[in-house]
């Protein structure tokens, strides 16, 4: 499988790395009072995303079954069981070939999705920060021979970190301002207020500001891109409904939700983040797939 010691000595740090990285996350999320869940794997309804992404779907019991893109309904939904929530969830997600050039896209990944009961955008923000600090602390204590054989020098930033809104990141770094951002930002640093029409309909709109969510990203320094992204969710059926319809899509596809936001679904906030990049960026890594041993790369194919 590696064709020198080097290469095996290298990949098993990097593996070595992103083991403590889970560990370090499941203990912070369990000592901050989440309940772990199963990860959902095939449902009837997944997350539809804007981008161009497309689905994996199975056929079984006279049903068509989607291979979970996010547990984003199921989130939702957990809370009105555990006000605190996460889950390490494999996510299958067909991109572009062309997307393998960007080093931050495997079309199988772990997301880690967590959710929080009645739960403000400020307040996941917090979180995610915290979360963070202690993963990147915990990884610097725990593997600094793995990191200085991977010519790693981690940083720790300190919080609180910077924040823009989507129109001021793009009025001073244009189209593309998560990749240029990214690139000039010595800390992590948060994108807030995106637009309604460039987000999913489950992002919830801010009653004072119309047009505008509460939401957010945040992204990695040096050019690594996006961390995580997430917000607080729309849970009224009304306002589900409305928002699903001024996207253009179908009503009936979504059914089950609509169903479960009926019987009340509680107000709540949560994110996502990637393992994979996750990792990457603490090992400094060129490219996303070094973070598995079996990378799955949009356009390529593999032998197992």
């Amino acid at each position: 499988m590696f064709v020198s010691d080097r290469e095996r000595e290298r990949k098993a740090a990097i593996l070595k790395v992103g083991s403590e990285v889970i560990w370090a996350a499941r203990e912070f999320l369990q000592n901050e009072g989440f309940v772990e869940l199963l990860p959902v794997i095939v449902a009837p309804l997944t997350d539809p995303l804007r981008h161009n992404t497309d689905r994996a779907v199975i056929e079984a019991y006279g049903g068509h079954w989607h291979l979970t893109r996010s547990m984003i309904f199921h989130k939702q939904a957990a809370v009105s069981v555990c006000a605190k929530i996460f889950s390490f969830s494999p996510n299958i997600r067909v991109e572009p070939p062309d997307w393998k050039e960007t080093g931050r896209h495997l079309w199988e990944f772990v997301q880690l999705d967590l959710e929080v009961r009645n739960g403000s955008r400020e307040e996941l923000m917090d979180l995610g920060e915290r979360f963070l600090v202690h993963v990147l602390s915990r990884v610097k204590e725990q593997c600094w021979a793995e990191l200085e054989a991977l010519g790693r020098e981690l940083p720790v930033p300190k919080r609180p970190f910077p924040a823009f809104t989507y129109h001021e990141a793009r009025r001073r770094f244009g189209e593309v301002f998560e990749v240029k951002l990214s690139q000039e930002v010595e800390t992590p640093v948060w994108i807030i207020d995106f637009p309604i029409d460039v987000r999913e309909f489950y992002d919830r709109e801010d009653p004072k500001r119309p047009g505008i969510l509460l939401d957010m990203d945040l992204l990695y320094p040096e050019g690594y891109g996006e961390a995580l992204s997430g917000g607080e969710r729309e849970y009224l059926p009304e306002r589900i409904r409305k928002r699903i319809e001024l996207q253009g899509l179908d009503l009936a596809q979504f059914q089950g939700l609509l169903a479960l936001a009926e019987k009340g679904l509680p107000p709540s906030a949560g994110f996502g983040i990637g393992i994979e990049r996750l990792v990457r960026y603490v090992c400094g890594l060129p490219h996303v797939a070094e973070t598995r041993l079996f990378p799955r790369v949009p356009g390529e194919l593999s032998l197992i």
